[in-house]
């Protein structure tokens, strides 16, 4: 057995892995050797940046990593992007990439795809970055990265093997199961502390963030019965249902919400790094916490971070809910309720007039598609369903907006998403601008039937950008670029597409939207516009 066909064995028995990502290459030939008759199913994206924001939607949906085979050099530093965005937002990514021969590491020989030192680069993206130096501990090393995605702060990972290590004879490995791996609880007294504090509050304020995914049930009944506001953030969507009586929303950023966080007597923040994607998406470091901090995090560091700490608790934000969520075996009775609808009552936004243009088009989204997981790259309509989307479940609601704030993510993270979950509908939000980024893996949609509703937002150009030059009285320079003709572009790749100029027409599109490959809905913004405005 070589190298190559243990790996692929070991991701496939071992550990679950049923979908890979990747472009093949010279490199990495040997890789696809030890793809033959696997079972696995492939799928080539047309850019290794795509590969990677695919295998992040594929994690985000699944919960379970997403696995890449990319090559050396090249394919890394265009990965390196897609790890950046899972890195930002703790997404389990499994990079294998090929390297240069033992022999030449390092030495400067000009080799082909050589790079000084491609694990040096990688590590500044990945939660750890490994060189197989023997084979035969490649089962180790295996071990290592998912003991981190399941056990720790997840993020990406990446393992280069090289080109002569890739089909080099191995010993087979006498360990043929995976182990149990349980992650960290918190530590009783604080946890009993932590309980004592929220019992006695006045006015408590929860915080979940993404972290709490996979603890949907404990979140909304501890929720509940603690009586507690809620913000629910970007990456948490879902957690608490839709339209949840306590939810805020990801609305931490905005006046009314800021004002409740700061009347606050104790603050319960689980599994959010308080970060300013979430919390000061103003960039006014206007976001302040006056009461007592209870913080969860797995990651002991971020405990420290953005915001005064009074008390915390170093474990899994999962079952953190659950244990604590014993301690409250009844409802305790604070006006929660209350507080939260007269906070969303002062934030009005279907009234707000940056917001209002979009209200009428993720009605129409949920209506025609009530279960549809949306997935956004940075752009108009995300920036506005941040703000106003509630979703049924978590993990269908997530994008490029948060953390490392890349562009190009939303199609091909929406492609991933499709893939790991056939039974449901999923929508991109993208702009004419970010997908000009990997436009590309329209191929790889068609390619693969898969039904992903594109909604393009065309406001020809970069829309946010001009508005921060405007505010700053920086002249424009560089946004008001050339658009495609993206009807004629969706065209040639084979993909069915339309344009959209209101509502009605939008729901029509959607209700007729094809089964078995992608749409691409072409929405003119100033078109929208002039709709909503002649309706009102």
């Amino acid at each position: 057995m070589t190298c190559a066909e243990l790996l692929v064995r070991l991701l496939r028995d071992i550990y679950g892995v049923n979908t890979l990502f990747g472009i093949p290459g010279v490199h990495t030939i040997e890789l696809y050797r030890g793809l033959e008759d696997s079972g696995l199913r492939h799928l080539t994206p047309r850019h290794e940046q795509g590969a990677g924001f695919m295998a992040d939607g594929y994690a985000r949906t699944t919960g379970q990593p997403g696995v890449c085979f990319i090559i050396t050099g090249p394919g890394m530093t265009n990965i390196a992007t897609a790890m950046g965005q899972a890195l930002a937002d703790s997404i389990p990514m499994l990079v294998i990439s090929s390297v240069s021969r033992l022999d030449t590491l390092g030495m400067g020989q000009g080799r082909l795809h050589e790079l000084p030192s491609q694990q040096q680069l990688m590590s500044g993206v990945a939660r750890f970055s490994h060189t197989l130096l023997d084979a035969n501990t490649l089962p180790d090393v295996l071990a290592r990265a998912f003991a981190l995605f399941h056990g720790a702060r997840p993020g990406p990972v990446h393992i280069e093997i090289p080109i002569d290590l890739l089909a080099a004879q191995v010993t087979e490995p006498t360990q043929q199961t995976r182990p149990m791996l349980y992650r960290p609880a918190p530590d009783p007294e604080g946890l009993a502390m932590a309980a004592a504090w929220l019992r006695t509050a006045k006015k408590p304020l929860i915080l979940l963030g993404g972290g709490c995914v996979s603890a949907p049930e404990a979140a909304l009944n501890l929720v509940e019965r603690l009586d507690a506001p809620t913000v629910t953030t970007i990456n948490a969507k879902g957690l608490l249902g839709r339209d949840h009586p306590l939810d805020l929303g990801a609305n931490a950023a905005l006046p009314a919400v800021r004002a409740l966080a700061q009347e606050a007597d104790v603050i319960l923040a689980v599994g959010t790094e308080l970060g300013e994607t979430d919390y000061d998406v103003v960039f006014d470091d206007g976001f302040h916490l006056n009461g007592k901090l209870i913080r969860i995090d797995i990651d002991p560091e971020q405990l420290a971070r953005n915001q005064p700490l009074a008390l915390g608790l170093v474990a899994d934000a999962g079952r953190s809910l659950e244990l604590l969520l014993e301690h409250f075996p009844e409802h305790v009775e604070r006006g929660g309720v209350d507080r939260t609808r007269s906070t969303l009552s002062a934030l009005a936004l279907h009234e707000d007039p940056a917001l209002s243009p979009f209200v009428p088009l993720f009605d129409t989204l949920r209506e025609i598609m009530p279960d549809a997981i949306l997935v956004g790259d940075s752009t108009a309509t995300v920036y506005a369903a941040n703000h106003l989307v509630s979703q049924p479940a978590p993990r269908r609601y997530f994008n490029a907006s948060t953390g490392y704030g890349t562009l190009g993510y939303g199609l091909p993270a929406a492609l991933g998403a499709a893939l790991a979950t056939p039974g449901l509908p999923v929508v991109a939000l993208v702009g004419d601008g970010g997908i000009m980024f990997t436009l590309s893996e329209l191929a790889t949609a068609v390619e693969e039937r898969l039904p992903v509703v594109i909604l393009l937002w065309h406001n020809h150009g970069y829309e946010e950008i001009r508005r921060y030059m405007d505010n700053n009285g920086v002249s424009r320079v560089g946004v008001d670029i050339l658009p495609p003709d993206f009807q004629k572009l969706a065209s040639g790749f084979g993909c069915q597409a339309s344009r959209v100029t209101s509502p009605t027409e939008l729901a029509q599109a959607l209700a007729d939207r094809p089964s078995d490959g992608p749409l691409l809905l072409e929405v003119d913004a100033a078109a929208w516009q002039q709709a909503i405005t002649r309706q009102h």
